[in-house]
C-alpha cells in the first residue's frame, strides 16, 4: 500500500475546490439538495431540544461528515445516488463504531474547548449578571466577548484536528491518534488554500447576507425574503457539502498518485 501522506498545495487551491464542489454539485444536484434539506432538518430538531440535542449533534458531526464524503464519491464515481445508498457506507466492518468514537473524541474536545475559553473569564462573566432578577444582558454579551475569542481560536485547532478525520477513520481504518495527527498535519501543510477557502466562503455568505438584509432595508416584503433565504440556505449548504470531497482527494489522493 502505498503511504498515506499530505499534499502541498498553492493558496489557489482554495478557489479549485470550491469550484470542483460545484462541478461535483452539477452531476446530481437533486440528491445534493436532498442531503443538504435531510441535515438542516436534523440540526434543527436537535436545535430544538435543550443541551441533549446540541450533545448528539455535535456527537454525530464525524459520522454524517463520513457520510456526506461518501456521497460525494459515489457522484465522482457516476454512481447513481438512490436512497438505500445513503447509510450504505455505515455497513461495512467497524466503520459505525469508529465513527461514533471518533464523535465521543469531537464531543469531549469540544467541552474542554469551551471550558477552557470561559475559566479565564469566569468571575466576570457571573459578575456581569448581577443578583438582580432580570440579568444586565448588554453587560453579558460585552462579558462574553472575551471567551468568544478564546473559543474561536481554539476551535481553529479543534478543526485541523478532525477535518480530515472522518474520512482518515472510514476510508483509511487509521487509529484514532493516527488519524488526528495527519489530518493536524495536512492542514498545517495546506493552511494558505484552506484559508483562502473558508475566506471565500464567508464573503458567499456575508455577502448574500448582506444582499437580503438590503432588500429588506428597501421595503421587501418579509414573507418574500424567508422564501428567498430558505433555498438559498439549502444550496450554498450542498455545494458547501459537495466541496469537502475535493479537499480530501487534492490533499491525499494527488500525493498517492504521484508516489506511484
Amino acid at each position: 500500500m502505498t503511504p498515506l501522506q499530505a499534499a502541498i498545495l498553492p493558496p489557489s487551491a482554495g478557489w479549485v475546490w470550491i469550484i470542483q464542489g460545484y462541478q461535483l454539485f452539477r452531476r446530481q444536484p437533486m440528491a445534493m439538495l436532498f442531503w443538504s434539506i435531510a441535515t438542516s432538518f436534523f440540526i434543527n430538531i436537535g436545535a430544538l431540544i435543550p443541551v441533549l440535542g446540541q450533545t448528539v449533534l455535535v456527537l454525530l458531526t464525524p459520522l454524517l461528515t463520513f457520510l456526506t464524503l461518501c456521497a460525494c464519491r459515489n457522484l465522482d464515481e457516476g454512481v447513481r445516488m438512490a436512497p438505500g445508498l445513503w447509510l450504505q457506507p455505515l455497513q461495512a466492518p467497524g466503520v459505525t463504531g469508529a465513527q461514533i468514537r471518533l464523535g465521543l473524541a469531537y464531543l469531549g474536545c469540544s467541552f474542554l474547548t469551551a471550558l477552557a475559553a470561559v475559566l479565564p473569564f469566569l468571575s466576570s462573566l457571573l459578575g456581569s449578571l448581577g443578583t438582580a432578577d432580570q440579568p444586565d444582558y448588554a453587560a453579558l454579551a460585552q462579558a462574553m466577548q472575551g471567551p468568544m475569542i478564546v473559543f474561536g481560536i481554539f476551535y481553529v485547532l479543534l478543526s485541523a484536528l478532525f477535518w480530515h478525520t472522518p474520512a482518515l477513520v472510514g476510508w483509511h481504518a487509521l487509529p484514532l491518534r493516527r488519524a488526528l495527527f495527519y489530518s493536524m498535519v495536512a492542514c498545517w501543510r495546506n493552511k494558505y488554500p484552506i484559508l483562502v477557502y473558508v475566506a471565500s466562503w464567508a464573503a458567499v455568505f456575508f455577502g448574500l447576507r448582506g444582499l437580503l438584509d438590503g432588500l429588506a432595508a428597501a421595503g421587501t416584503s418579509t414573507v418574500l425574503l424567508t422564501w428567498l433565504s430558505q433555498p438559498l440556505d439549502i444550496v450554498i449548504t450542498a455545494l458547501l457539502y459537495c466541496s469537502f470531497y475535493p479537499i480530501y482527494t487534492t490533499i491525499f489522493r494527488a500525493r498517492q498518485a504521484a508516489s506511484t
